[in-house]
């Protein structure tokens, strides 16, 4: 007969405190709970945690399941010690007072009662026996840098677990609609309270964080709160100093050119990024100056009266 490493199949260490045992247990028969997983093995699985937690969970039995755990070695064959049965044997219930008939042989060996409970109905009743508070959820939301400069309602889909009153637990896609807060940036999460998975037996609902992911922009980049932009401009309008109309996310506004500009400088619309409640985001323009092309005769004698009227050397500082 094979030993069976409980503090394994929790995936917990041998000194975990109660709280911990009680954490891992919940947490994976939450996972292959058969109402909930429909894999082939999850059933077997669920036995195997529920037999596990039966052990750890009692103060008596972990500690004589860990006395005779300390002797063993993986090439051994399990045998209890003389007088073993006498010393340990109950009646045992399994988790939620459930009768322990199905348990593997290993612990009717150690502890007697049988072998453990998962027919159909008791299976069924695991919602009712246990409570505890259901799954969080986590999903992504994407969203144009619009829908944060205003704020906005999506509407997503999300798959979930639901009670249908029996204590039978199905999993189905859900339609949840979703305000996006005015100001969010990439990366920030959204917690909507109650929205996860279903809880068990009476335990509360757990909840949906929505990670907010940015759409690709045509004009924009965006970094946390502030927004870029890169303008085209004409040498006139960089030269002499204009007000050209500017793009942002709320739309066109008016943007001063100073004089005798040159690409790259970089301009500052105060609270034009994505500004929430409490912080403010800015936008920065970033000047390119853009020359026309000379394709006829009169923009060529144009140039060239300008090199005479304007010398000017902008790699003078490389010597030449």
């Amino acid at each position: 007969m094979d030993y069976k490493d409980y503090y394994k199949t929790l995936n917990i260490s041998r000194d975990a405190s109660p709280e911990e045992v009680k954490r891992a247990y919940r947490k994976m028969a939450r996972k292959y709970h058969p109402d909930v997983n429909k894999d082939v093995d999850a059933e077997k699985k669920f036995k195997e945690i529920s037999e596990a937690y039966e052990v750890l969970k009692d103060v008596e039995k972990r500690k004589a399941y860990d006395t005779f755990g300390s002797d063993w070695r993986a090439d051994q064959e399990f045998k209890p010690p003389p007088n073993w049965k006498s010393r340990y044997h109950k009646t045992s219930a399994g988790p939620g007072g459930a009768s322990t008939e199905h348990f593997s042989d290993f612990f009717e060996s150690l502890f007697g009662g049988g072998r453990s409970p998962f027919g159909a109905e008791d299976l069924s009743s695991f919602g009712r026996e246990h409570h505890g508070r259901g799954d969080d959820l986590h999903a992504k939301v994407s969203i144009t840098l619009e829908d944060s400069y205003h704020g906005a309602k999506r509407t997503i889909t999300l798959n979930r677990t639901t009670d249908d009153g029996r204590g039978h637990l199905t999993i189905q896609p859900q339609s949840l609609q979703v305000t996006i807060p005015k100001g969010v940036i990439e990366g920030q999460q959204i917690r909507l309270e109650g929205q996860g998975n279903v809880g068990y037996g009476r335990g509360a609902h757990g909840n949906l964080f929505l990670e907010i992911v940015f759409e690709p922009h045509p004009l924009f980049t965006v970094s946390k709160r502030d927004v870029f932009l890169v303008l085209p401009v004409t040498p006139w309008e960089a030269a002499l100093g204009s007000a050209v109309a500017v793009p942002t996310l709320g739309g066109k506004v008016d943007l001063k050119l100073p004089a005798n500009s040159q690409t790259g400088r970089k301009l500052r619309l105060k609270n034009r990024g994505l500004s929430s409640k409490t912080q403010a985001g800015h936008q920065y323009v970033t000047l390119a100056v853009y020359t026309p092309p000379a394709e006829t005769v009169e923009q060529r004698q144009l140039y060239e009266k300008m090199a005479k009227l304007m010398p000017y050397n902008p790699r003078s500082e490389f010597g030449g």
